[in-house]
């Protein structure tokens, strides 16, 4: 819609509204003041639409203003916006025509009176600790006698090389493998997640280091990265980071098994001092020999006292009395048996006087009988009647009769 010749219409001719709100947005987008400018104010009423387009107002106590901020440029925030934070934008000043209302149309943000980078690092930093991420539990140990150590980081820093120095020097048995990986800048991030993938999944090594030299924020910024955390809280091998120096934190810190506070301490800590080992081994030694020498003059000492007893320096003698001392008890044991034997047979003899004075068979012998009837004993005439079959039993044999007077 050209609307340049407004101004030369009559004063009584009517424009529409669509042709009003063009004017004044032209007004708007021709000033070089409202085309470029920063404005200071708190964030309320913000909405991160599905689109990726953020809409929000920017207010002080006086006064308030809409804003947009298009998915483009909302893309390059380090940080992401809330209500209430203060921040400063930088943008220009247009009309939205369909709705005829002016608003801020944002190009970046930053917060105010605190970095961008500084404050999405909080951000972070809080979000995963809340998830868990940083939980102690979680943490595996580092291994004290590594096979093998794996690091991440630069193949041409001086982090790598003091990585290498301290661990040839401490504990020249451990191998080492390094992932050249960038550590700032356009690429890192993904350089350093494929580094810890690596190592995970080949299983060559036993702990890892992650680390560079110092720096400022901007250049530690990929050791903050989400998925870096995520990917190293997921590892199952040990995780040691080493990133700047020491007063230098890092997301990759806290993620981590283990943190130091340079690459050289990484390496301190990834592997045990050769010489202090050589040491303990030679003071283990010591002990053994110790324990050695004490055992054997201990047994010297015993055999020395076996050798000077009498059994050793005259077995003969020895043999002689325990000789003697059998005979006396084989002598003992004999007499003892007579005795019981004669002891047995006189009590036997009685029991066998008392068992003949009650058997029956004896009285028989002197003369008498017993009659039987029905195989009972009679012991009274009147029990029998003329006719009764009767038994008789003698000392020698039995007869039967019968009963022919009573």
């Amino acid at each position: 819609m050209d609307i340049s010749n407004l101004r030369e219409r009559p004063s009584d001719a009517a424009m529409s509204v669509s042709e009003l709100n063009g004017f004044i947005k032209n007004m708007f987008d021709s000033n070089r003041l409202l085309s470029a400018v920063t404005v200071r104010g708190e964030i309320s009423n913000f909405v991160y639409h599905r689109s990726g387009h953020l809409y929000f107002s920017l207010k002080d106590s006086e006064g308030q203003i809409k804003a947009v901020m298009f998915k483009s440029s909302a893309l390059k925030l380090k940080f992401v916006p809330e209500n209430g934070m203060k921040v400063i934008v930088h943008g220009s000043v247009s009309v939205y025509t369909a709705g005829g209302s002016y608003q801020l149309y944002a190009y970046s943000m930053q917060p105010d009176g605190i970095g961008a980078l500084y404050l999405a690092y909080e951000q972070l930093k809080e979000k995963l600790s809340l998830e868990g991420l940083f939980s102690p539990e979680h943490k595996t140990s580092i291994p004290q006698y590594p096979r093998a150590v794996g690091v991440v980081t630069s193949p041409t820093g001086a982090a790598v090389r003091d990585i290498i120095n301290v661990i040839g020097r401490r504990y020249p048995l451990a191998k080492i493998y390094v992932y050249g990986a960038l550590v700032q800048g356009e690429g890192a991030e993904q350089d350093l997640i494929a580094g810890i993938d690596y190592f995970d999944k080949s299983g060559l090594v036993d702990t890892v280091i992650i680390g560079r030299g110092g720096g400022s924020i901007e250049d530690l910024w990929a050791f903050n990265s989400e998925a870096l955390a995520r990917r190293i809280y997921d590892a199952c091998v040990p995780i040691i980071s080493a990133v700047g120096h020491e007063t230098d934190f890092t997301i990759c810190d806290f993620v981590s098994d283990m943190r130091a506070p340079t690459p050289s301490a990484a390496a301190e800590l990834a592997v045990p001092d050769i010489r202090e080992l050589m040491l303990r081994i030679d003071s283990i030694r010591d002990l053994c020999d110790r324990s050695l020498n004490n055992t054997v003059s201990r047994a010297y000492e015993r055999l020395e006292g076996l050798k000077s007893r009498e059994v050793i320096k005259k077995p003969e003698a020895a043999f002689a009395r325990l000789k003697d001392k059998v005979s006396m008890l084989e002598q003992s044991l004999n007499n003892d048996i007579i005795k019981t034997i004669s002891a047995c047979r006189s009590d036997f003899a009685v029991l066998v006087g008392k068992t003949n004075a009650l058997n029956p068979l004896s009285v028989l012998s002197r003369g008498y009988s017993v009659t039987e009837k029905d195989g009972r004993a009679v012991k009274d005439a009147c029990d029998l009647r003329v006719g009764d079959e009767i038994k008789i039993r003698l000392c020698n044999g039995a007869v039967t009769a019968e009963v022919t007077e009573v």
